[in-house]
């Protein structure tokens, strides 16, 4: 099977590289070598490829600046991935689509099922839910949507990182502790999208995080226990908890965006690990 990766160059896109299964043969790209902005990029670069199957994972994630810039952010989120839905449509190519726990609004007392109401709080939840619409609106199109959350890796730009960042230049950090979901590493999240991409099945959305629930300050708290067990900084350090009203933001964030994924669980024949085993498992990749 031939697979053609967008956003190759961002934390999941590198992780869908990096664990490409046996007997496919993946073609990647970043935002430079494919601008999914670009309508007439996205037809030359499908033709050259040919692939069985595209796995977007470019996307306009700036969620505070989209505040102050909603044409860029429905430019790459919303009408780009409408181009790429009907260019896959037109020759009978499989789309795997990467979305986010934002098209809720955290208003819940339960994990969110794929079918539950969405109601974005930000322009950057809106314009991934306009993205899932073009996508299901597309007629004859071969689709799957996979919704996550709090993704990080040993590289880029993450919580996970600018926690260790301040934990070693000011030895203490403040922490939203009043907003609840799930940490996922890009490499559990990059392992269940070549699932989805490589099963027979029905259209549908999926929701897949790690296992358990944290609130940042948790994730927080478990980043640094677990740097100081793997020698990752040097001495205690401090978080202290903060209300959300405490650390103002251009965008609003759902303050519990769990999400329930038993249904993709079943459906792909996969095991979800704790968030905190994938923490150390991500944080013994970084040098000592």
């Amino acid at each position: 099977m031939k697979a053609l990766i967008t956003g190759a160059g961002g934390q999941l896109g590198q992780a869908l590289v990096q664990s490409c299964p046996p007997g496919v043969q993946a073609t990647a790209h970043d935002r430079v070598a494919f601008d999914i902005g670009d309508s007439r990029a996205i037809e030359e670069r499908i033709d050259q490829s040919r692939p069985d199957v595209i796995v977007n994972a470019a996307a306009y994630t700036a969620v505070d600046r989209a505040e102050s810039e909603p044409e860029r952010a429905y430019a790459i989120n919303a009408d780009a991935v409408g181009v790429l839905a009907q260019a896959c449509s037109r020759r009978g190519i499989r789309l795997i689509h990467v979305s986010t726990d934002f098209v809720f609004d955290g208003g819940a007392c339960r994990p969110y099922a794929p079918d539950d109401a969405t109601r974005p709080l930000s322009v950057y939840g809106t314009s991934k839910l306009q993205g899932e619409r073009r996508i299901m609106e597309t007629e004859t199109l071969d689709w799957r949507i996979v919704r996550t959350a709090w993704v990080y890796a040993s590289y880029g730009r993450n919580f996970m990182l600018t926690m260790l960042r301040l934990f070693r230049e000011r030895g203490e950090a403040k922490v939203v502790a009043d907003q609840v979901g799930t940490p996922t590493s890009a490499r559990s999240l990059a392992h269940c999208v070549w699932c989805a991409a490589l099963e027979r099945g029905a259209n549908a959305i999926l929701h897949y995080t790690d296992a358990g629930v944290a609130s940042w300050y948790d994730f927080a708290v478990a980043i640094a226990e677990e740097a100081r067990a793997l020698e990752l900084i040097s001495k205690p350090v401090s978080v202290v908890p903060i209300a959300t009203e405490d650390y103002p933001t251009p965008a609003c964030r759902p303050a519990y965006s769990v999400l329930d994924k038993r249904g993709t669980l079943s459906r792909l024949g996969l095991d979800a690990v704790h968030w905190r085993v994938r923490l150390r498992e991500v944080l013994e990749e970084l040098p000592r």
